[in-house]
């Protein structure tokens, strides 16, 4: 069985390939800058028996529709392809970002789920109608081929009244959707299935902390393998401190710029969407560059590793606080699986809670999973690399067994 799992950002299309058989990639690629003067595609085809050919072509994609037309060409291409047609394709799995209340699990598509991601629209203005855009250039390109949506917040649909609810008006819920839904699902998801492998038991027995710590960062406490809380809420703007993005801060605050500064809605929003977070601090989001300026003696990046390290840890008091006990904490993307420094800080001064850190196993270099706790450590603490894409596709596959479509 042939997977195809398309990410549609709003000036992007990722996209891979999975042979489900043995669950490897075949293809996998990127067209970037869609709709700019200079545009970008990546291809990487993965023969089984050759080395890996890399094709670049820079030139404008003008919209998501050719850029999809030159993806699918290349699928079948003689020298960059692996397949001779499309119609080997058996089904296409969806990143969608926003699900809303209406989808808990993955879901195969139809017009009246069409319909409700279009309604989810205003939960997720910069991401949902780039993913329908790809949900609707692939049923015209690839129409014999099941589409299947998964929703970045269907894992956190589990989470129980008291921790999905704000404390507004409750109108506003019933209204206007306001409550915590979450994101970085499929991640979340992937890495506590894989945490549970590695500790020989059933993730349904299992409670868990998974910290996703990239460009965007969040965290997710699982209790019995079901998420109960997370730190993104309604957007993904909430929770532990981004690269650029301001994580949680008093609401008051925006009250005040807006009556002190004349910003506008759209001033804020770009504020603690592009200009905060890591970036507000010292002027740099690349981890690795407030890494170097702050062994240079750079106050302001210091500051920033301070108060990074600072928020996740206080997840950690609270989700072990909600869950009781605590079997096991999972770091991962970017900066969870590369950065041996924030994640030693993060275990720092954790003994009393159980979590004992092995300092030497942490500066291992790996490419897979690592664990890095110390025999003592009655949590298991686990560097797991996140696969959102596999995980796409798992969830696309099960679909189709349950509908009965294999």
């Amino acid at each position: 069985m042939k997977i195809l799992v398309i990410n549609c950002g709003s000036s992007s299309i990722k996209y891979q390939l999975f042979n489900m058989e043995k669950e490897v990639v075949m293809i996998s690629g990127l067209a970037e800058r869609i709709g700019e003067p200079e545009g970008k595609l990546t291809h990487i085809k993965y023969p089984d028996t050759e080395e890996e050919l890399t094709l670049v072509k820079e030139e404008p994609i003008p919209d998501h529709k050719a850029g999809m037309n030159t993806i699918v060409s290349l699928l079948t291409d003689k020298q960059h392809g692996i397949i001779e047609d499309t119609g080997e394709i058996f089904a296409i799995g969806h990143r969608v970002v926003h699900g809303g209340e209406r989808f808990h699990t993955p879901t195969l598509i139809d017009d009246e789920v069409i319909k409700t991601i279009e309604e989810t629209i205003p939960l997720a203005p910069l991401h949902n109608p780039a993913n329908l855009m790809g949900i609707r250039v692939a049923q015209a390109l690839i129409p014999r081929a099941s589409q299947v949506a998964i929703f970045d917040t269907a894992f956190h649909q589990t989470m129980a009244p008291e921790a999905f609810h704000y404390s507004l008006p409750y109108e506003y819920y019933e209204e206007l959707g306001v409550r915590r839904y979450g994101f970085h699902g499929t991640s979340h998801s992937y890495v506590a299935k894989e945490a549970a492998k590695l500790m020989g038991r059933h993730l349904d027995e299992l409670n868990l902390m998974t910290i996703h710590l990239g460009s965007g960062a969040s965290t997710c406490a699982i209790e019995n393998g079901k998420s109960v809380d997370t730190s993104m809420g309604m957007t993904p703007v909430a929770g532990i401190i981004m690269g650029t993005r301001s994580g949680n801060i008093d609401p008051g605050i925006m009250i005040y710029l807006a009556k002190t500064k004349g910003m506008s809605i759209e001033e804020l929003d770009h504020v603690i969407t592009h200009e905060s977070g890591l970036k507000g601090i010292c002027g740099l989001n690349d981890m690795r560059d407030i890494h170097r300026k702050a062994k240079e003696g750079d106050m302001r990046a210091q500051l920033a590793l301070d108060m990074f390290v600072r928020r996740i840890k206080k997840y950690i008091g609270n989700y072990l606080a909600i869950l009781g006990r605590l079997d096991g904490i999972v770091f991962t993307a970017g900066i969870g699986e590369h950065d041996v420094e924030i994640r030693e800080r993060c275990c720092e001064k954790l003994e009393r809670l159980g979590i004992v850190l092995d300092p030497e196993k942490n500066k291992q270099e790996h490419e897979g999973p690592l664990q890095i706790n110390k025999p003592e450590s009655s949590v298991a603490l686990f560097v797991i690399p996140t696969n959102e894409e596999l995980e796409i596709a798992q969830q696309t596959k099960e679909v189709l067994e349950s509908e009965g479509l294999k």
